[in-house]
């Protein structure tokens, strides 16, 4: 008998996937420009907090 898929665990992971997509759409983070570890941490924390706020935002 086949298992029943876990729907919020495809639900989440989907979200993840999505997060990752957008961030690798921004330049800085896709191609590694920083030196540092620390400092790509830091513009992919601030990249993560651009999207997060644009979901605040009404476009209309």
């Amino acid at each position: 008998m086949p298992e029943h898929p876990d729907y919020r665990r495809y639900r989440d992971r989907n979200r993840v996937e999505r997060m990752f997509g957008k961030l690798k759409q921004q330049r800085r983070i896709a191609t590694h420009y920083d030196k540092t570890i620390l400092s790509f941490e830091s513009s992919l924390n601030l990249a993560a907090t651009h999207l997060w706020l644009k979901s605040f935002v009404s476009t209309t």
